[in-house]
């Protein structure tokens, strides 16, 4: 049990997908400037990292190791997440149809999201079994989902500051996912 727990925290704070691996920074800079917004992308990221990974680890046990397709790894796993996008899309587009127009292309977009892709590839590299390559893409996307929310909300209180002209925009939003990034260190130990 510790374990898992442990599986978890360490992927969620420690090897967090956006501030150490630096995958899925396109949403993380692109749709954290409101923190609805942000939840928003967030919970349909974990929904499809969470389900790629799992459907990503069954369909290379059971079809691409026993029949010898390893070399379809990469284009079967485009596949199942692209499939795993529009279905979460057509599901907020029915749930929140005010969601679905605020995250625009940002939610079709997931499916070229590489934190996706990397950690259901990073599964099977790493050889997990079922029960820790879920836990693994869910630790993930819950990490995904804590920065780009913690993000937006800095965000949105730097939009209430007097900012220099010169630091407007990407730089000051560089700057403070530096420095976001640095804080997550401060977890290294932790796990």
């Amino acid at each position: 049990m510790s374990e898992y727990l442990l599986l978890l925290l360490t992927t969620s704070l420690v090897n967090n997908v956006v501030l150490a691996q630096f995958l899925g920074l396109c949403p993380f800079m692109g749709v954290s400037n409101k923190v609805s917004s942000a939840l928003g992308m967030g919970l349909a990221t974990t929904f499809v990292l969470t389900f790629s990974c799992l459907a990503g680890w069954i369909l290379e046990h059971y079809l691409l190791i026993p029949l010898e397709l390893g070399f379809l790894r990469l284009l079967s796993f485009i596949l199942v997440i692209a499939v795993l996008v529009q279905l979460t899309e057509m599901m907020v587009a029915f749930q929140s149809p005010e969601l679905h127009r605020i995250l625009g292309i940002f939610l079709p977009l997931i499916t070229t999201n590489c934190a996706v892709l990397g950690v259901a590839l990073l599964t099977i590299r790493e050889e997990l079994d079922f029960l820790q390559a879920i836990l693994y893409g869910f630790g993930s996307a819950t990490g995904f989902t804590l920065v780009i929310v913690i993000f937006a909300g800095l965000r949105e209180r730097m939009a209430l500051c007097r900012i220099p002209p010169a630091m407007e925009g990407a730089p000051i939003s560089f700057i403070t996912a530096g420095v976001l990034a640095m804080a997550f260190s401060g977890f290294v130990g932790f796990a």
